[in-house]
């Protein structure tokens, strides 16, 4: 038998999910939670079409996995700054009628 190949992407994944999550406080997690995301389904199904000719789905695994907590904690915060804009805008409004 041959030597298996690493999954394409796998590292990638990885670092993506790790800075997805470090810097889920800004936008800049979500985004890259999401292109974490999407590469970690793309090398997820590969996986699953060929799983003997392929090693690091473990590494592909953990980053797919750090890609959805870092774009869930970047969509809370989104969802977070959104929140305050909407009541300061609102409190704005409600002074500028006084």
């Amino acid at each position: 038998m041959g030597q298996k190949q690493t999954l394409p992407n796998s590292t990638a994944v990885l670092i993506l999910g790790i800075l997805s999550i470090i810097t889920s406080c800004f936008l800049v997690g979500l985004i890259l939670g999401i292109i974490g995301l999407s590469m970690g389904s793309k090398g997820k199904k590969l996986y699953r079409d060929n799983p003997d000719a392929f090693e690091g789905y473990g590494t592909l695994n953990a980053g797919y996995i750090m890609s959805i907590i870092g774009t869930v904690f970047g969509g809370l915060t989104v969802l977070y700054y959104l929140i305050w804009v909407a009541i300061l805008g609102g409190a704005a409004y409600s002074l500028s009628n006084l």
